[in-house]
């Protein structure tokens, strides 16, 4: 770092955070990246294991949307390979593509007879919602007790929330598939989906900010009601910096924690603890020299007890396995999706579910089991559930999965609040890229 005042201060380099501090130095904000892992992505990273590029959360990566339209913005490469069709379902050993013929038809009908609950989908005040509305899964059960139409509908909740549909409200996957997101279109990174953010994090450079990674973010300090700065601790050692405005991309209970909470009214405290819903999910990843699966992008599955999905990621990408190998990942949503679960039974499940439903799965050789919750959950909040993006500290904004737009969700919708937040960053006046030059 050159100099310990930055314009803007943005915190965790997942999809979020990354896409806001690459639209920021794009519009000539000095801006600051600091992330306590050593890899940029968040939960939707990669690893690599014996040469395998193992994404640690989010697999796919929505073509011709917010995302792919941020990096044409800033001028970041933008590689993913689309897979088609992305999404296909097993429902009693075929593999069918719902999006044509009777399957259509029939979830066409049902989400028709939901129209009702979308009337007043606008209730949510400031971000607060029901204590209780009608789930997905009950909705379902007022119009069908058909096993299979269940099962679809509880896979299209898991891939498309990373939620149960005992969990997630009616009127959220309603308003969610009723519109043109329908079957959102998507591929997957050759690098693994850390390549996306790794070029984020180039045009941040680029554009004379940084990117600290192992780098830990202990305070916002606060001065007069603003955020003035932060001490971060970075190889045992401790900087402070000064900042005109800061980001946030750890999820609003975590970035109350970080500046205090005796910075902010009790009634802001408790909207922020009442919205903090992750939800859980386990993925298990997995590689053969056989090829295990007939779908290039994701295949859903209808009759199982935990398995939502499986992907093969080397249909479209064989870059991400050694010469020779096929990759998967199978995502399992646990019961209940929120809240405390049983991890060793419900990974159990999971395997079960693979053993039963993927031919080979037995000879296939498994590279981790990871269980993703709590702090550390495919969705820091329920969509329907979300926050709102500002905070009482009027240059201080969330980013990312908790403040999602209504009935959004994925790395898609991280992206979208990165671009709200710019927009009104832009707006407020806070630290115009003008007054840069002007500093002595």
């Amino acid at each position: 770092m050159s100099g310990n005042h930055w314009d803007a201060l943005v915190v965790g380099a997942g999809a979020g955070g990354l896409c806001a501090a690459a639209r920021l130095s794009h519009q000539g904000y000095r801006t600051l990246v600091v992330e306590c892992l050593d890899r940029v992505g968040g939960r939707a990273s990669t690893i690599d294991i014996d040469g395998f590029k193992v994404n640690t959360g989010s697999i796919g990566v929505e073509l011709g949307g917010i995302t792919e339209q941020t990096f044409a913005e800033v001028g970041a490469k933008f590689e993913v390979r689309p897979a088609n069709p992305p999404i296909l379902y097993r429902i009693g050993g075929r593999t069918v593509d719902i999006t044509t013929g009777g399957w259509e038809l029939l979830i066409s009908q049902l989400i028709r007879q939901g129209e009702p609950l979308l009337k007043d989908s606008a209730a949510r005040v400031n971000g607060a919602m029901p204590d209780r509305e009608l789930c997905t899964a009950d909705w379902v059960r007022q119009h069908t007790s058909n096993a299979a139409v269940h099962g679809v509908f509880r896979a299209m909740c898991g891939t498309a929330f990373e939620v149960g549909p005992e969990e997630l409200p009616a009127r959220v996957f309603l308003t969610h598939f009723s519109d043109a997101a329908k079957f959102e279109n998507f591929g997957f990174c050759p690098e693994g989906t850390i390549g996306l953010w790794k070029a984020l994090a180039e045009v941040v450079e680029r554009n004379g900010g940084g990117v600290l990674l192992d780098t830990q973010a202990e305070r916002l300090h606060v001065e007069a009601g603003r955020i003035a700065g932060a001490r971060l601790r970075r190889d045992g050692e401790i900087i402070d910096i000064t900042c005109d405005f800061a980001v946030s991309d750890i999820g609003p209970s975590a970035t109350l924690d970080l500046v205090g909470p005796e910075h902010f009214p009790s009634e802001y405290i408790g909207t922020v603890l009442q919205g903090d819903l992750p939800s859980g999910m386990i993925s298990v990843h997995f590689a053969s020299r056989e090829r295990l699966l007939d779908a290039p992008g994701l295949l859903s599955f209808v009759n199982t007890r935990r398995l939502c999905y499986a992907a093969e990621f080397t249909a479209t990408c064989p870059e991400v396995a050694p010469e020779g190998w096929y990759l998967y990942a199978g995502i399992g949503v646990p019961k209940p999706s929120v809240g405390d679960f049983d991890a060793d039974a419900e990974v159990a499940l999971v395997l079960h579910d693979l053993r039963c439903e993927i031919a080979g799965f037995e000879r296939a050789r498994l590279l981790s089991i990871d269980v993703t919750r709590d702090d550390w959950p495919p969705q820091r909040t329920v969509a329907g559930y979300d926050l709102p993006h500002d905070t009482p500290i009027p240059n201080l904004w969330n980013v990312g999965d908790a403040v999602k737009e209504y009935a959004h969700g994925g790395t898609t919708a991280c992206a979208e609040t990165a671009k709200i937040v710019v927009d009104k960053i832009a707006l407020s006046g806070v630290s115009r890229p003008s007054q840069v030059a002007d500093r002595p």
